[in-house]
């Protein structure tokens, strides 16, 4: 794909011309993931948290037909409003709406290509799709894996979302040659709680210290991401036996309900969220803005 359906904002442009460091967010988030106008707001302090942070946020999204590296307010307010309404656009959905000249909210895999598109090496987000529980049977595995086996942009995330089987995951990256690092843990964090069980292939106890790491990578000619791993904060981690049941009753109900597809990651944190009385959403924003932050420090330093 060459950059002749890409668009930029003027300040990611200007932050990208002067050698600036940029980060990529994506925007299902702000479709797909909270509701309004939580999302907006949520959008609005990501791109204030990095730019504390010494980096320019590009907010990325598919708006009418062109790939935006950078959403103005406006933009931004659309999505929030919009919702569940606006496509959910991953790899295989970015030509039809080029061609169809649509919008669509882009998820982890979309962001990744958009930005490696508009030279952007840094990406913060909450959490990626991995392998889903019964993906033996179901083969139900996230674009977002492949992404990160094919595409050089480093994610920053909370770990796998912890409706998904992090083992499988894990299992998967390393099988697909991707590295999975660990800001100040050993273990694999699971979204809502800080452990999983599961060891990272490094541990990484500074910023300077991963975007070493992503240097290597890139002289190197080492191809595909990495997935940077960063704990959500202990005062809004949430107990492993609450979150836990919280996602096995939302799991039976889809099940039941044969909710499946684009369809199944949304439906599964809205249950959880009413079922954990909104604590889960609350734990949820505050790990998107400590990713954020982290994010930023590593492209500042690379």
């Amino acid at each position: 794909m060459n950059q002749k359906h890409l668009s930029f904002s003027e300040p990611v442009a200007k932050a990208l011309s002067q050698g600036k460091p940029v980060i990529a967010l994506e925007s299902t988030i702000i479709s797909h993931g909270m509701p309004y106008p939580q999302n907006v707001e949520t959008a609005l302090n990501c791109e204030r948290i990095a730019r504390e942070n010494g980096t320019e946020p590009a907010t990325i999204a598919v708006i009418e037909g062109r790939l935006c590296a950078g959403l103005s307010p406006a933009q931004l307010e659309y999505l929030g409003k919009a919702g569940p309404s606006v496509v959910k656009a991953s790899r295989r959905d970015l030509p039809v709406l080029i061609a169809r000249k649509q919008t669509g909210a882009t998820t982890v895999a979309a962001t990744m290509i958009i930005a490696a598109l508009a030279g952007i090496r840094v990406f913060a987000t909450g959490g990626v799709g991995g392998v889903h529980r019964g993906a033996q049977t179901s083969m139900d595995i996230s674009a977002d894996l492949e992404e990160l086996a094919k595409t050089s942009v480093a994610v920053v995330c909370a770990g796998v979302k912890s409706i998904l089987d992090l083992g499988l995951t894990l299992e998967y990256l390393e099988t697909r040659g991707v590295p999975v690092l660990g800001y100040q843990t050993d273990e694999l964090p699971a979204f809502y709680t800080d452990k999983s069980g599961f060891p990272v292939d490094a541990r990484m106890d500074s910023p300077q210290q991963i975007a070493d790491v992503l240097r290597a990578q890139c002289e190197i000619g080492y191809p595909g991401g990495m997935l940077i791993t960063n704990p959500i904060p202990a005062e809004f981690a949430m107990p492993a036996d609450v979150i836990n049941a919280a996602i096995n009753k939302a799991l039976q109900e889809a099940d039941q309900q044969h909710v499946k597809g684009k369809a199944i990651t949304p439906f599964l944190l809205d249950r959880v969220v009413q079922l954990t009385g909104g604590d889960s959403l609350n734990s949820n924003i505050q790990l998107v803005y400590n990713n954020v932050a982290l994010a930023a420090r590593i492209a500042a330093a690379l």
